[in-house]
């Protein structure tokens, strides 16, 4: 468990880390630390939960099946996610890390 969102930060060469914070029922709150990292061509994401996503630090292009261009994130920039809505992650900025934190919440 981190005491700080900073902790433990993984190198920049590393591969994508998903650290759970918290977990309800109904409830997940991760940190997850990018650093150039994408979702593989094709891959949507179809999560049967809602997610709310902060970029506490760094940038990131996030695409939506229903929209015709991605959003560009950077630092404080937030969304949420419905359920089942189709989105996938184009690019994260490799020159630094990406850090979001992600909420994870029951649909309904």
């Amino acid at each position: 468990m981190l005491d700080r969102l900073f902790d433990a930060l993984p190198a920049l060469s590393a591969p994508e880390q998903f650290t759970e914070l918290l977990a309800r029922p109904g409830l997940r709150i991760e940190r997850i630390v990018s650093s150039g990292q994408a979702s593989p061509p094709g891959f949507w994401y179809d999560q049967p939960d809602g997610e709310w996503v902060l970029v506490v630090q760094g940038e990131a292009s996030l695409r939506f099946a229903d929209e015709d261009q991605p959003r560009q994130l950077k630092a404080g920039d937030f969304i949420d996610i419905a359920a089942h809505r189709r989105h996938r992650v184009e690019w994260t900025t490799p020159e630094q890390q990406t850090i979001w934190l992600a909420i994870h919440y029951a649909a309904g």
